[in-house]
């Protein structure tokens, strides 16, 4: 079996500051935000301008932390926070929630959407292709300080097994953090990147995101070690998969209804099918 490598969380100090390798993992997923959009903005059928990107990303990352934070103060510790409400605004003492982050974003997108005069699906289909490589990026952020690690594994089942010095107990789990990258990540961005390559009704990519993201989640979640203070809950499913399902069945209403309704958008423009590719 293996062992974490126990990194040091400091990447690096600058004097008295310590610049850590999670935070710049978020800095890293927001430089791949803005990268992937420019390209993406060199398509002027999408209706977006690579000022439009940079905007974009300047308020999704208060999107996401606010709504990140937001998202694990009401999801996970509500009870605790509600008697200790001034620690709901440290999150530098830890607790981000990913579905929250997501949520923080599709308001950020809306209010962008309607200051500019822009439509919403527009927006959301050009955003969340943009999305899964930082979620990736945070999931490596968490394998590095070594935490949210997995359920318990067999090395003779699971080869890569690995025992989490920071779990206390010295069990082999599966590392769950890499096959969160690796599924609601890479795998997420590769799907969506090719599916929105060429014009498709609108509100479709942006579905496919929560089809793809909540499936992923869900059965990556298989090999999680749910949250202490949790457990597992209903039907033995943990908080981060009970979260999923009302994604997935939203995408998936959302996706036919987008798909096959022409009131709901149709197909593309006729100049936009011969937009380049």
């Amino acid at each position: 079996m293996l062992v974490h490598p126990q990194f040091d969380p400091v990447a690096f100090s600058l004097g008295p500051i310590a610049v850590r390798w999670y935070g710049l993992m978020y800095l890293v997923g927001f430089a791949l935000f803005w990268w992937l959009g420019r390209l993406r903005a060199r398509d002027a059928w999408r209706g977006m301008s690579r000022q439009d990107v940079e905007d974009l990303l300047f308020f999704g990352v208060l999107g996401v932390i606010i709504g990140g934070r937001l998202g694990y103060v009401l999801f996970y510790k509500p009870g605790y926070y509600l008697g200790h409400p001034l620690e709901a605004l440290m999150p530098w003492k830890g607790g981000m929630a990913s579905h929250g982050g997501i949520i923080g974003v599709i308001v950020v997108m809306w209010l962008f959407a309607r200051a500019r005069g822009k439509s919403f699906l527009q927006v959301a289909d050009f955003v969340v292709p943009l999305v899964p490589l930082g979620l990736a990026v945070g999931r490596l952020g968490n394998f590095i300080n070594g935490e949210l690690w997995g359920r318990p594994a067999d090395p003779g089942v699971w080869p890569w097994a690995m025992v989490f010095p920071q779990a206390g107990d010295g069990v082999p789990r599966h590392p769950s953090q890499l096959y969160q990258a690796t599924l609601e990540g890479v795998l997420l961005f590769v799907i969506l990147w090719i599916y929105s390559r060429k014009p498709r009704p609108p509100g479709c990519v942006g579905s496919a995101f929560l089809i793809g993201y909540g499936a992923l989640r869900f059965i990556a979640e298989f090999g999680r070690e749910p949250d202490a203070f949790l457990g597992l809950l209903a039907l033995r499913l943990s908080m981060g998969q009970w979260l999923s399902l009302p994604m997935i069945i939203a995408g998936i209403g959302l996706f036919v209804y987008f798909r096959f309704s022409r009131h709901a958008g149709g197909s593309p423009a006729p100049a936009a099918r011969g937009a380049r590719r």
